[in-house]
C-alpha cells in the first residue's frame, strides 16, 4: 500500500500540535516517531504484509528480499528487526534495534537501503569526526560514556565480525549499568548501512522531541527548539517526496529496455538482374 496524504496529514496534525524541544545527545532522545522509519519506506515503495487489525507492522520491499518487522509487543529486547535474504551473488543478512533507539537514527539505515552507493565507507569514520572516543580495537564511546560501539571480533560461529551498539546507565567501576537500547548488525551487514546508522546516531546536531514526550534518560538535555512545529512537519514531508522520487528513478533505470548493439558490418550492395 503506497502512503497516502491521509497518513501524511495525520503526522502533521499531530505535530502541528507539538511544542518541539532540542533534544540531545541523539542516545538518550527516546524513540520518537516511528513514523519516520515507516513513511520513509512506504514512499520507496515497501508494502505492508501484516495483519492491518494487528499492533506488529511488517513491511517487504518491492522486491521481497528486504523484509522490516515493528513488533512493539515483542516479548524480546528487540521491537525492530530487518532481515534480507541472500541472493545468488549476495549474501543474507539480519539486524535488529531494542525499543529506544531514535527513530531518525534507524530511518538513516533504511534510507540507506534505497540507493545503496558506489563504494563501501568505513563505518567507524563518522563516529570519530564526531569526537567520540575511539581505540585501535574497534572500539568507540561517547562523551559520556553512556553509548558504546564495537566492533566484536571473529568467533567459531561467525568468519566476520558483527557490529554491536549499546547505551546504557552508568556503570559502576568495572560494572556496566542496565542497558536502556541497543542495536545489533550481523556479520553480513554491507558496511554503507551501518555507516549510515552510526553516522546519524554520532550527528551532533539536536533531534526534535514535543513537551512531554518520551525520552531514552533523564541526562538527555532538552531546550526550546527554535524550529516552528511547521517546519518540522515540513522536513518530514520534503524527506519523503525525495525519498519516492529517488526510488522511482532507480526503478525506471532497472526496468529501462538495453539498447540493441549498433550495427558496424558493411551493407552489400543488391545484384544487377
Amino acid at each position: 500500500m503506497p502512503l497516502s496524504e491521509r497518513q501524511l496529514d495525520a503526522f502533521a496534525d499531530q505535530h502541528a500540535g507539538q511544542i518541539p524541544f532540542d533534544t540531545s545527545p541523539r542516545h538518550l532522545a527516546g524513540p520518537g516517531d516511528a513514523r519516520h522509519v515507516t513513511h520513509g519506506l512506504a514512499a520507496a515503495g515497501w508494502n505492508t504484509v501484516s495483519d492491518p487489525l494487528s499492533a506488529e507492522i511488517i513491511l517487504a520491499s518491492p522486491d521481497l528480499r528486504h523484509r522490516l518487522q515493528f513488533a512493539p509487543q515483542s516479548p524480546t529486547s528487540a521491537w525492530w528487526r530487518l532481515r534480507a535474504e541472500p541472493t545468488g551473488t549476495e549474501s543474507g543478512w539480519y539486524a535488529e534495534f531494542g525499543e529506544l533507539v531514535p527513530a531518525e537514527v534507524l530511518a538513516a539505515f533504511t534510507d540507506a537501503l534505497i540507493a545503496p552507493p558506489s563504494q563501501q565507507p568505513d563505518p567507524l569514520q563518522p563516529v570519530t569526526s564526531a569526537g567520540w572516543h575511539h581505540d585501535s580495537g574497534g572500539t568507540a564511546r561517547s562523551p559520556d560514556s553512556m553509548c558504546h560501539i564495537e566492533l566484536r571480533p571473529l568467533s567459531e560461529f561467525h568468519d566476520r565480525s558483527s557490529w554491536h551498539v549499546e547505551t546504557r546507565e552508568p556503570g559502576h567501576g568495572e560494572f556496566p549499568g542496565p542497558r536502556i537500547w541497543h542495536a545489533y548488525f550481523d556479520e553480513n551487514t554491507p558496511a554503507h548501512l551501518v555507516s549510515a546508522f552510526l553516522s546519524a546516531l554520532t550527528d551532533r546536531s539536536p533531534l526534535q522531541r514535543g513537551m512531554f514526550e518520551r525520552i531514552g534518560h533523564y541526562r538527555a538535555v532538552q531546550e526550546p527548539s527554535p524550529l516552528r512545529p511547521q517546519q518540522v512537519v515540513d522536513a518530514h514531508t520534503t524527506r519523503i517526496k525525495s525519498l519516492r522520487a529517488q526510488a522511482r528513478s532507480i526503478r525506471r533505470q532497472q526496468t529501462k529496455p538495453a539498447k540493441s548493439p549498433a550495427y558496424t558490418g558493411t551493407t552489400q550492395p543488391a545484384p544487377r538482374r
